[in-house]
């Protein structure tokens, strides 16, 4: 099996080495990742400058764009064949509800869905990157047994949220829909030293909603979320209601 394993994080990041030690004991495995963290870059595309790629000591191709580029890149050029799969993260920190929006993580993973190869993004929802050693089994199980179904859904990628605790402490894996995320007081307007205004997004404190199978709430309780992400946004329940507006002239 032929596995590309990039991220948002950078190839330097703890959780890529992570994912990608434990992806090899399935296949034989490449990576392709950024210079540099590109968190929170959701699906953005490098297209005013040209991108370049180079060998890092340990084999890795390192690319100076986002985790979109990456994914393109490897597969257009810098591998000799296409993957089998595709595995994004280990994210430095969560990916869930509206989170999949911005994430790098999520989007290297939706372009190879794009490309039409199978994509798995993960996450720690942690905010200490070193608690991810030890994880290594428990994801080489995981994904033992996701790549060994031969019925992958079409257009759809999975996001694996792992929770933040000790990996012999996980209670299993439940499979989970996005909850609602809303961020507050997230804005801080301040000044710099020579007196000029600025603006910092982040920070602020965190709410969440939705149902028990939630991928928040499965998280909380010590299970591994699995939530599929289709790449189709039609709101199809609504397609009746809009026709009925009048819209067509």
């Amino acid at each position: 099996m032929r596995i590309l394993c990039s991220n948002d994080d950078g190839y330097m990041a703890l959780g890529l080495n992570v994912l990608a030690t434990a992806a090899s004991e399935l296949g034989a495995v490449t990576i392709v990742a950024p210079d540099r963290e590109q968190s929170a870059t959701s699906h953005a595309l490098t297209l005013h400058h040209p991108l370049r790629a180079r060998r890092a000591s340990d084999g890795a191709w390192v690319v100076d764009g986002t985790p979109t580029d990456c994914v393109i890149l490897a597969v257009g050029e810098l591998l000799d064949e296409r993957p089998d799969i595709v595995l994004s993260g280990i994210n430095h920190g969560p990916n869930m509800g509206e989170d999949v929006l911005y994430s790098g993580t999520v989007a290297a993973a939706m372009e190879a869905t794009v490309l039409g190869i199978p994509a798995v993004a993960l996450s720690f929802t942690g905010y200490k990157p070193e608690e991810l050693e030890g994880w290594q089994p428990v994801i080489t199980d995981l994904l033992r047994r996701i790549v060994a179904r031969d019925d992958f859904p079409e257009d759809t990628l999975l996001s694996v949220n792992l929770p933040d605790v000790a990996p012999g402490h996980v209670k299993g894996v439940r499979v989970t829909k996005l909850g609602k995320r809303r961020y507050k007081d997230s804005l801080t307007r301040a000044f710099d030293p020579s007196g000029k205004e600025y603006y910092w997004i982040g920070g602020g404190s965190t709410n969440w909603r939705g149902p028990d199978d939630s991928d928040f709430r499965a998280v909380a309780d010590g299970y591994i979320s699995v939530t599929p992400l289709h790449l189709d946004l039609t709101s199809f329940s609504l397609l009746d209601r809009l026709r009925g507006w009048g819209l067509d002239p």
